[in-house]
């Protein structure tokens, strides 16, 4: 590894903590396509490797949240408990996918959520919530949040979250995000903040998996790693000055753009 691919990969865990952590998805579907399509890794390689550094990006945007009072702990340990079967069996199932499919399964899955959230309105804060179900969250700022999550969706959800998210090495954020904010019926502040919980422990528990499987290239996944840890403090205080619609319009410009340029390159366009 040469001083120029080092300085790149220390650039894409910095940029890839500020912005994964502010909008709640961990940086991997940023650290994906990178190690695909700028360093050629194998699929197994690049979705090992991005999920050990989503792990401690998850770790140091959780701890920033927590101390912002933005993570539902309720629901975020149920998703979590979740999300474990679900990640030793994707890393499993890594073994048995092609590269060709595995890239553009990724760049579908990326593209039609982009499409998705785009198309979608902001969720409204002031929607009719059922007062049986409801629940408080004030965080530090003295804000309160009151909604009615549906946890028992959210659980089988995860489950599934938990599979794509060691498979693909993303994490399962870009996933859990909109469906926390429109179907789970989360506030976008305490969903992105929820959702990077949730990915502290899926995220560990896929990377032991793949790590067992020796997916893992350890000197890249150090540097990402240690470049992404500040990177998601400074993404966790940006966000927190965020409309919630520039968290979603963002969110869906980076999946389409990503999206795009890697189903060319697996259907050998360009």
């Amino acid at each position: 590894m040469n001083i120029f691919e080092i300085i790149g990969l220390a650039a894409t865990g910095f940029f890839s903590g500020i912005f994964g952590t502010m909008i709640g998805i961990g940086g991997g579907v940023i650290f994906v396509p990178i190690f695909l399509l700028v360093f050629h890794f194998t699929p197994q390689e690049a979705a090992g490797t991005s999920l050990v550094a989503v792990f401690f990006n998850a770790l140091s945007g959780t701890i920033s949240y927590l101390r912002q009072k933005r993570v539902d702990i309720k629901a975020g340990v149920k998703f979590m408990l979740a999300t474990i079967p679900g990640a030793f069996l994707g890393a499993w199932l890594l073994n048995y996918v092609a590269s060709d499919v595995f890239g553009t399964i990724f760049a579908t899955l990326l593209i039609i959520m982009s499409i998705t959230i785009f198309l979608r309105r902001a969720p409204h804060d002031s929607m009719k919530i059922d007062p049986r179900y409801a629940r408080t969250l004030t965080n530090a700022s003295g804000h309160s949040f009151v909604y009615a999550p549906k946890e028992g969706w959210g659980v089988a959800l995860s489950f599934l979250v938990g599979i794509l998210s060691s498979l693909l090495g993303i994490g399962g954020g870009i996933i859990h995000v909109p469906a926390m904010i429109y179907l789970l019926g989360f506030p976008v502040h305490i969903a992105t903040a929820t959702s990077h919980f949730v990915l502290t422990g899926s995220s560990f528990f896929g990377s032991m998996t793949h790590i067992y499987e020796n997916h893992v290239r350890f000197d890249t996944a150090i540097i990402v790693a240690a470049t992404a840890i500040p990177g998601a403090m400074i993404g966790a205080s940006i966000s927190r000055h965020l409309k919630g619609v520039l968290i979603i319009r963002l969110l869906a410009i980076a999946l389409a753009s990503l999206g795009i340029r890697l189903l060319f390159k697996s259907l050998n366009v360009f």
